[in-house]
């Protein structure tokens, strides 16, 4: 099943990519990447892509970006809803990124699943570690940022509105505004990570707890305090 869509129109040619990419392994499947290169290929015009992707496979990233990046015409690349993971590399191939101010990016340490005795778990750390250096290259080449930056927002699993984006050079512009330039001391979109999140639920519910221990043994919808911090205790 393919997760791209191209739509013909006068000002060029409008390519999707919604949902999850390359729902089999893209890298065992020698079918989808040649027909998504004839696809390209079959016209020189502007391509505006719009990605609405949780992200998936990053090699599928990986080829779909290289492509994108050969390719002759100019290719505008806009993030209606959100751009994960893998999608997050697609989204670095474009002349110019652009996000709707309702939009989400996100970028993070790739993962895979590794089976084996201790040798295999080592080749897999060092497979892993050479795959973020990989992504790190597309990051670093929109952005500008140092590679360790990057690194680190990798490693905290960063989110990132369409404002915050713009600031850290993650996309060029957020859509349907009237500057293209960032405004000076913009500090408004948002930027998180995980341990951030977790780290404020635990709080939250610790300020509650304490605030009345003795009566309020539940949250409003009955389940213990209890429960909720061992299971915040887990994500951190």
């Amino acid at each position: 099943m393919k997760f791209w869509n191209w739509i013909k129109n006068e000002d060029g040619r409008t390519l999707y990519l919604d949902g999850y990419i390359a729902q089999e392994s893209w890298f065992e499947d020698e079918v989808s990447p040649k027909e998504f290169r004839f696809e390209l290929e079959t016209a020189k015009d502007d391509i505006t892509l719009w990605i609405n992707s949780p992200g998936g496979d990053c090699f599928a990233a990986s080829q779909i970006y290289t492509m994108l990046k050969e390719y002759t015409g100019k290719v505008s690349v806009k993030i209606d809803g959100i751009a994960a993971s893998a999608a997050s590399v697609i989204a670095m191939s474009g002349d110019e990124v652009l996000m709707s101010p309702t939009s989400i990016l996100m970028i993070h340490n790739p993962s895979t699943i590794i089976w084996g005795e201790e040798a295999d778990m080592k080749r897999g750390i060092e497979m892993l570690s050479e795959v973020k250096e990989s992504i790190i290259n597309a990051y670093e080449a929109k952005t500008g940022l140092s590679r360790k930056e990057i690194s680190q927002m990798m490693d905290r699993e960063t989110w990132m509105s369409a404002n915050k984006a713009q600031v850290m050079g993650f996309c060029d512009k957020v859509l349907y505004t009237e500057n293209e330039a960032v405004p000076e001391g913009l500090m408004n979109g948002f930027m998180f990570d995980k341990a951030t999140v977790t780290n404020n639920f635990m709080g939250k519910f610790q300020k509650m707890k304490k605030k009345d221990e003795a009566q309020i043994k539940v949250v409003p919808d009955g389940t213990p305090y209890d429960y909720l911090t061992k299971r915040l205790d887990l994500l951190k």
